[in-house]
């Protein structure tokens, strides 16, 4: 069986690279390609698409968890593979809670690739082996880990936006955005909005612009 393939990147020269790499596999077929995340959704519906391999990065359009959570929504969806350069905590877990059956990472070797997508179409979940240990660090101490609302709004701290940003992006209050950094703050052991963003990059929680 052939599994059909829909490349979603912003970057042509990945998309042309991914595209030489799995050519190469008998047992795959690029159908589509995809420079937004917006793209990709429509082709998901309208393909007869398998697998997307789904960036999570697309410049100042939708992001590619948002994309994969419209696209898994559907009934009888593609299964979506995360292909990023993001190992964070926020990315992983916005993913993850998205519906995104693998998540691998923009370095893995051609032939893991090649076994995480054929695992992705036959249902089953394909992590890198460097994020399958984040989660499992996750669930071995989840007092102190933050949660995936924490995370977000330390995200958008790092962005730079201020609390009544946060509040209007994620619909909170500002109490409430304040109420989670305290948590954050608490867990990890800061007690600055600087030293909260530090510390949760040098933890790879976050990105750092």
């Amino acid at each position: 069986m052939t599994i059909r393939l829909l490349l979603a990147d912003d970057h042509p020269v990945v998309r042309a690279g991914l595209r030489a790499v799995l050519d190469t596999e008998a047992d795959f077929a690029v159908v589509a390609e995809a420079a937004t995340a917006e793209r990709a959704v429509e082709l998901a519906a309208g393909e007869p698409v398998d697998v997307v391999l789904m960036d999570l990065q697309f410049g100042p359009g939708m992001h590619g968890s948002e994309a994969t959570a419209l696209i898994t929504a559907r009934p009888g969806a593609p299964r979506v593979l995360v292909l990023t350069t993001y190992d964070t905590d926020a990315d992983i877990l916005a993913a993850v809670e998205a519906g995104a059956s693998g998540y691998l990472l923009k370095d893995a070797p051609p032939e893991e690739l090649a076994a995480a997508v054929r695992t992705a179409a036959a249902g089953q979940s394909a992590l890198a082996p460097a994020v399958a240990l984040r989660l499992m660090d996750r669930m071995r101490t989840p007092a102190e880990a933050l949660t995936k609302r924490e995370l977000e709004v330390l995200q958008l701290v790092a962005d730079g936006l201020s609390n009544q940003q946060i509040s209007k992006r994620l619909f909170l209050s500002q109490a409430t955005v304040k109420s989670h950094l305290v948590h954050v703050y608490a867990k990890l052991g800061v007690e600055s909005r600087t030293a909260a963003v530090a510390a949760a990059a040098t933890r790879r929680l976050i990105r750092t612009p």
